[in-house]
């Protein structure tokens, strides 16, 4: 080939070698159509040459510059500006970038699971939503669904003007919400969509709010041993290496041997990245990094459903999103207005789990510049998906106007429990946001509300509305100590203030602690405490019990006493059992809980039962002449080789076969031979409490409350272990 032409072809190589490298690049959040966040400085991020100079302007206004340092990297701050637009919107270096149709308004960011994703196309009134979504001013960025085990830096989509042919696709709770600011505002709105069904709240939280939240640090610490950034990685992958170096080394050597070499270091696990898209960070990595920092008002969130079965963690859990969100930002009064989630059947599921997890929910409204939307007068409880998404973001829109608009004409908040009042036969509650006033929905009576006193359990109150207050009463609670309202899962109750926003709901008070034993049992007087064991901390080894008297306590002993406990919410007892026999061992350490560590193992025979109890299907009485022991911490199959009278080879019940291991699954219990029925049993200790647990015969597939894992649905779970001399 002529040096000429290989010349001329070198040099366009070069050319198109540099114009490649020298583009001006900017994440997918700028884009044609795209909304900017008035009166705040606008950063303004992209990539180009090391060392390129970089110039960005937004119409006439200022021009700012920056030069990509070593990575490429340059950063701008535009000044703040007031609404308006169009604009054009240019970023200059060796090649230039040039977005038209630009507004400058309020910029929300829409997150959570499946109700925030919910679209305008599935919403009420679909059709007519849609056909009538003229809004060009309302603008919407759905970031693509794609978690990441590293914070990404760009997403794959960008912006769209709503209209007909674009509404539907739109987040509902967010479109709804933006519609209402711009009606009241009248300004442009930009909704970043970063939502996806289904999802937990730990994948959107960044590393920075777990590590910010010493209840759930421990999750920044698994994050960062995953890191291959970070040095506890390092060090650890280090040994791993050497330890594999060692490995391959006598291998070799053995090699030459003829002898086996043995399995290879396993990798460590605690480095190996998170798959699920359910992992902590994994949707903030790859969906809400590549849109940070991008300028924006605040956020609104809907999530729950996922992680409604954990109480007061999940406020610990939003303290964590909302502390790195804060942080992820640089903008530490970001404000975060999120939903309570609605009443719903939940399957089998105690009906006080999802009122539990409402407080927690309610709980954040302590975290500063926060606020929420209550909904269960427009939920749907054989849906978990209500459809009525235009009231909830009407709803959160009025948080938004109040407390960030300077709208201090609007109501933004139904009923909030603000203090309680013991009075004589009744209580009173006070409440904030009240607004023009307490009233029940149609005109109805108000419902919901539950009383207790000493001796009582929870009664329906009769409730009468005194300004802002509503008081309490039943002619079942002669002196109430303590209310709860909506306390249940399906609780739909009536009362709001004049402006139509229902009140939230809440527990208060005293709940007074009843001994059931000394209530109920007689005898209990005459005998002694041994041990007391509160089940919900219960662990395979040690057993730490609340109070252990053994050193105190010595035989011989006439009788020995079992007292079982249950509720299923703390400090109440639903169930309850007790059991006194014949003395079977005048060693009050043999009476326990038959963990390994302990070496109670007890299948035998004892005689002269007295049960007491208030669950109906076990019976009850004083002259029960046989009753059989199934203490020990071995693993165990049905098989009668005992050969105890009324029990099955086949089914787990009163009458099964200590296997190996003997540090496996465990039992404790207690089988009245004639009436053939488990009086109580705890098995599988070392799962805590999740142990199986029960009283009577368990109506499933085993007799014995094997295998069931009963213990979860009960919060108080109590153990008293007594003698009589």
């Amino acid at each position: 080939m002529p040096k000429k032409i290989v010349l001329a072809a070198v040099t366009m190589l070069a050319a198109l070698a540099i114009t490649v490298q020298a583009d001006v690049h900017l994440p997918n959040v700028f884009s044609e159509h795209m909304v900017l966040q008035r009166q705040s400085p606008i950063p303004v991020w992209g990539w180009a040459d090391p060392g390129e100079t970089v110039t960005v302007q937004l119409a006439d206004s200022a021009q700012k510059e920056a030069v990509a340092d070593a990575q490429g990297e340059w950063r701008v701050a535009l000044d703040a500006a007031e609404a308006g637009g169009p604009f054009t919107f240019s970023v200059s270096g060796n090649t230039a970038v040039v977005f038209t149709n630009v507004y400058i308004g309020e910029v929300w960011l829409c997150s959570g699971q499946s109700n925030m994703q919910w679209p305008v196309s599935r919403s009420v009134s679909p059709d007519e939503e849609v056909a009538n979504a003229n809004w060009p001013l309302i603008r919407h960025l759905e970031v693509p669904r794609r978690p990441a085990t590293m914070p990404q830096d760009d997403q794959g989509s960008t912006w769209q003007v709503c209209s007909p042919a674009t509404a539907g696709n739109f987040t509902a709770v967010g479109y709804f919400f933006g519609r209402t600011l711009h009606q009241e505002l009248k300004v442009p709105i930009g909704l970043i969509n970063a939502s996806w069904g289904g999802t937990r709240i730990e994948p959107w939280t960044p590393p920075v709010g777990f590590a910010s939240t010493p209840a759930v640090k421990h999750i920044a610490d698994e994050l960062s041993t995953k890191d291959p950034s970070s040095s506890i990685y390092q060090s650890k992958l280090d040994n791993h290496l050497n330890a594999v170096e060692s490995w391959v080394a006598a291998a070799r050597a053995n090699l030459t041997k003829g002898v086996p070499p043995g399995p290879a270091p396993a990798f460590p696990g605690e480095l190996t990245p998170y798959k699920s898209h359910q992992s902590p960070a994994m949707l903030y990595n790859g969906m809400l990094n590549p849109v940070v920092p991008y300028a924006i008002r605040g956020s609104i969130w809907y999530q729950g459903e996922a992680n409604h079965q954990e109480g007061m963690l999940y406020y610990e859990k939003t303290k964590a999103l909302v502390n790195g969100w804060r942080t992820a930002w640089n903008l530490p009064e970001l404000p975060y207005y999120f939903v309570q989630i609605a009443p719903f059947k939940y399957g089998n599921e105690e009906p006080t789990v999802l009122a539990e997890f409402w407080e927690a929910q309610t709980k954040a409204l302590d975290i500063p510049h926060t606020g929420q939307v209550v909904i269960h007068d427009i939920g749907n409880i054989n849906n978990i998906h209500p459809k009525n998404k235009q009231e909830v973001g009407r709803r959160l829109a009025l948080i938004a106007l109040a407390k960030d608009y300077g709208r201090d004409d609007v109501v933004y908040s139904g009923p909030v429990f603000k203090s309680l009042d013991v009075e004589a036969g009744q209580l009173r509650v006070h409440f904030n946001h009240v607004g023009s006033g307490l009233v029940a929905r149609g005109g109805k009576p108000l419902d919901h509300f539950e009383i207790i006193g000493k001796g009582t359990g929870w009664q329906s109150a009769t409730a009468t509305v005194h300004e802002a207050s509503v008081v309490l009463a039943s002619t079942n609670v002669p002196a109430p100590t303590a209310v709860r309202f909506a306390w249940h899962k399906l609780a739909e109750p009536n009362l709001a203030n004049a402006e139509g926003l229902p009140a939230c709901p809440f527990r208060a008070g005293e709940v007074p602690s009843t001994d059931m034993l000394a209530m109920n049992v007689d005898e209990a007087g005459a005998y002694q405490l041994v041990y007391d064991a509160d089940l919900a901390k219960l662990r395979a080894d040690p057993i730490e019990y609340t109070e252990d008297r053994t050193a105190e306590v010595s035989g011989p002993f006439k009788r020995v006493a079992y007292f079982l406990e249950l509720g299923k919410e703390a400090g109440s007892v639903d169930q309850y059992l007790y059991v006194s026999m014949d003395a079977f061992t005048d060693d009050p350490k043999q009476l326990g809980i038959p963990n390994f560590a302990s070496q109670i193992s007890h299948q035998k025979g004892v005689t002269n039962l007295k049960v007491i109890s208030n669950v109906g299907s076990v019976t009850t009485g004083d002259a029960f002449a046989n009753g059989h022991l199934e203490f020990w911490p071995n693993n165990y199959d049905p098989a009668n080789e005992k050969q105890v009278p009324g029990a099955s080879p086949a089914v787990f019940d009163i009458g099964d076969r200590m296997t190996a291991p003997v540090n496996g699954h465990g039992c404790m219990q207690v089988h009245n031979l004639d009436t053939k029925q488990t009086l109580f049993a705890i098995n599988r200790f070392r799962s805590g409490e999740n142990a199986s647990m029960g009283i009577g015969n368990s109506p499933g597939h085993t007799k014995d409350w094997t295998h069931t894992d009963t213990g979860k649905q009960y919060k108080h779970k109590r153990l008293r272990i007594l003698v009589k001399h």
